[in-house]
């Protein structure tokens, strides 16, 4: 039997709120005439939603069109800020990813754009602990159904959908599989199946959920 961890990115992998923050900033002041500015606060909100739910939320009075063409800006300066500054990753997040590695598959499914979980695992120096990973860019498809995508993909049998929003807890009932709150990430979600307030708990959540 294949059995596997898969995680949210934003929240639960690394923290590039800050990073993401001073970026889209940026953009906005160089790229366009609008007024808004973005807050730490602001950005922790948006992770975990898909591409045109945040570009409502930050230009509700433009037309879908503009608010889209926007974000897109805004999205190849965040690539390029996270390039070259290495986001918050957490405390012996490669130990412990090592540790899970010898009994589960890991993988990292994310509402991000193309490209985002592959700065994630650039900078994080073992992108072979991941078999897989996928996003709502790539495929359009919601993070339930890149859930499912993955687990097809690599034959897994069992696992656990670990993340911070009560999106990722809706994902992961899309999916079918049961759900692991990563307590110290941006959100509070309605029942998980476990709530870890580190990624040192995560072994043992995942033992008593899939074995």
């Amino acid at each position: 039997m294949t059995k596997a961890i898969l995680f949210d990115l934003d929240g639960t992998l690394w923290d590039s709120s800050e990073i993401v923050v001073r970026a889209w900033n940026k953009c906005i002041e160089e790229k366009t005439d609008r007024p808004e500015r973005i807050t730490v606060e602001n950005m922790k909100s948006y992770m975990g939603k898909t591409l045109d739910v945040i570009a409502s939320m930050i230009f509700p009075t433009l037309p879908p069109e503009e608010q889209l063409r926007i974000i897109r800006m805004c999205f190849v300066y965040e690539e390029e800020y996270i390039k070259k500054n290495r986001p918050r990753f957490f405390d012996r997040e490669q130990q412990i990813l090592e540790e899970l590695s010898r009994d589960y598959k890991l993988a990292v499914v994310s509402n991000c754009q193309v490209g985002y979980i592959e700065l994630y695992l650039d900078h994080s120096g073992f992108p072979e602990l991941f078999c897989d990973f996928e996003s709502a860019g790539a495929t359009g498809l919601s993070k339930g159904e890149n859930i499912k995508l993955v687990m097809k993909r690599q034959g897994i049998d069992k696992c656990v959908y670990v993340g911070d929003t009560a999106g990722d807890e809706q994902a992961a009932r899309e999916a079918g599989v049961p759900f692991i709150h990563a307590a110290y990430g941006f959100g509070t979600p309605e029942a998980p199946d476990a709530s870890i307030s580190s990624l040192d708990g995560l072994a043992d959540a995942v033992k008593q959920l899939i074995g």
